[in-house]
């Protein structure tokens, strides 16, 4: 957590933004950073009676516009707040920069922990891990059963041929910014392009579901979904592809940030059956979509190594070789899944 007092915030007019809306404040706002890097960053706001809110704006610098839409993140929070997807409350969406130096948006801080790392699943309680397991999938199973027409978000995006558009996009993406011949992402893709199963079911897609993009309380239950920068509409088994693609069981080599290698949580099989169970649905092509979910994987790491060697994101102590080879370990991981398929 690291206090940001000079981070071209005005204080007072934040103050008044909050004040505006209704929103108790006691003395001066201070933010302070407690998740950043490459996605939307995210602050307490503290006063002096402590924290109740957080705020969302998008990173600094080398970004894609489009996947760091704060009002598409607002949007869809918004939208939700009347279904069974936990999700935080909104208090509102700022589109004056001049306040925090980008648009932003205010929800309320839900209490719970975020269990992203290996070390977090270790230290996650071992008696409440099948339950967050099952609270995982079953929430994951709402999401993919909103009635997007009636909340509101029918127009998010396209609905039809989500995986194909997908494919061409990430393709795109990866070769403006590579800086290097990665043969093997151009092979998956078109091993991928040239099996592309039936779009079955067609819903809200979150686009970065996995156990760290939640809050769980430490008796097992998600209490809120958070980082919907990359919401759209399509297939949702792309969503179990990607939750598969980041489920490590134990004994497995990480590949990705990952807390579930450890005793208690749910095997990779386990959580495609839950889902299964808990929406009815075929989930026979889960090979293919988890295969796709690590291509795209390899694509955004490659963006993140050709930023860092072009010097774009500065000396943070990042080991960029490190993540040219993750490129590479992922982009094998992906042709082995089809193979499997």
């Amino acid at each position: 957590m690291i206090e940001l007092p000079d981070a071209g915030v005005d204080s007072a007019r934040l103050g008044g933004w909050f004040r505006a809306r209704g929103l108790e404040l006691h003395g001066p706002v201070r933010l302070e950073l407690i998740a950043g890097g490459r996605s939307n960053l995210t602050y307490r706001v503290r006063d002096d009676a402590g924290c109740r809110y957080v705020l969302r704006r998008p990173p600094k610098g080398h970004v894609l516009e489009s996947a760091h839409d704060v009002g598409r993140e607002h949007r869809v929070i918004s939208a939700l707040a009347t279904t069974p997807v936990p999700v935080p409350t909104s208090y509102g969406l700022c589109t004056d920069t001049a306040i925090v130096g980008a648009p932003f948006y205010v929800m309320n801080l839900v209490p719970g922990a975020v269990v992203a790392s290996d070390k977090d699943g270790a230290d996650y309680p071992l008696d409440a891990r099948r339950a967050a397991s099952v609270s995982l999938v079953d929430v994951l199973a709402e999401i993919h059963r909103v009635d997007v027409d009636a909340v509101g978000l029918g127009t998010l995006g396209r609905k039809e041929s989500y995986c194909e558009r997908q494919l061409r996009r990430w393709q795109r993406q990866f070769r403006s910014s590579a800086q290097r011949d990665v043969p093997l992402i151009d092979e998956v893709h078109d091993r991928l392009a040239l099996s592309v199963p039936p779009q079955r079911f067609t819903g809200l897609v979150h686009g970065d579901y996995r156990p760290g993009n939640t809050l769980l309380s430490n008796s097992g239950s998600v209490q809120a979904v958070l980082d919907w920068e990359l919401a759209t509409l399509g297939d949702t088994l792309a969503d179990l592809g990607w939750l598969a693609s980041t489920w490590r069981e134990p004994n497995e080599r990480e590949l990705l940030e990952s807390p579930t290698g450890h005793e208690g949580w749910f095997s990779r099989a386990e959580v495609v059956e839950r889902y299964q169970l808990s929406t009815g649905r075929d989930v026979s092509d889960i090979g293919w979509y988890t295969a796709f979910a690590l291509w795209r994987r390899a694509c955004i790491g490659e963006g993140i190594y050709a930023r860092y060697r072009g010097g774009a994101m500065g000396d943070d102590g990042f080991d960029v070789e490190a993540q040219g080879r993750l490129v590479i370990r992922l982009a094998e991981t992906a042709k082995d899944a089809l193979e499997s398929v």
